[in-house]
């Protein structure tokens, strides 16, 4: 059942298509309808996903598509968190609201702070640029996460000679990929060859030694591993 507000939008909408002249026009209204219905910020398979459990099924690619169209004309936004997969929203015209993204768990936060939106637009005006649109998004743990995790350092901080466990990655699916060419995945288990000086970084995983570029061991995230046994 739509909300008031997202009733609107949905008859926003239905003039939309009729005037642009799309088919399919009550596929793409039930595909709003579910949309308008979550208030997360949605890839095209999860929304593909909560359709499905209603019974309907529709293509990732048409799914996608609509999601564009709902962008292109305003009523979501389509949002990119550090290489991932895209991911839409309400768009809620007037208002604005900034991300913390937890990098474990995937968990997106919206907030808003007066006191942080003034001090960008003090920065805007004191350098002479007319602010249109803005973005700030927060990397880190939710609190779910911040409970269970075991102490997250950057790898570029760990001593040669100390064992650590790979937990987790600041970045997107491209950093991961390299990262799973080497043969690092999450739960890697690494000895600290040679971290300091000139040069990359050294690990050994299991027999096998690796050397790391710096920018690339910073997005790293390991925990110390206090008892080899």
């Amino acid at each position: 059942m739509l909300r008031k507000g997202h009733r609107d939008l949905y008859r926003q909408f239905k003039v939309i298509f009729e005037a642009e002249g799309l088919n399919r026009i009550d596929q793409r209204l039930t595909i709003l309808e579910a949309f308008l219905g979550s208030e997360n910020h949605l890839t095209a398979a999860d929304l593909a996903g909560i359709l499905r459990e209603k019974g309907l099924s529709f293509s990732e690619d048409f799914v996608t598509e609509n999601l564009r169209l709902f962008s292109q004309y305003g009523f979501a936004e389509e949002k990119e968190f550090a290489g991932r997969l895209p991911r839409y929203e309400h768009r809620h015209l007037g208002k604005h609201h900034d991300h913390l993204i937890c990098i474990r768990c995937g968990t997106i936060l919206e907030f808003y702070n007066r006191e942080i939106e003034a001090l960008q637009g003090a920065v805007a005006q004191r350098m002479g640029f007319h602010d249109l649109q803005h973005r700030m998004d927060i990397y880190g743990l939710c609190s779910n996460c911040l409970q269970k995790r075991e102490a997250a350092i950057p790898l570029t901080m760990a001593s040669p000679g100390e064992r650590v466990r790979l937990i987790g990655l600041i970045g997107g699916r491209g950093i991961e990929q390299r990262l799973t060419s080497m043969g690092l995945n999450r739960g890697a288990e690494l000895e600290v060859i040679k971290s300091g000086g000139p040069g990359p970084m050294i690990v050994a995983s299991r027999e096998t030694r690796i050397a790391l570029g710096r920018g690339l061991a910073k997005h790293i995230l390991v925990s110390l591993i206090q008892n080899p046994q």
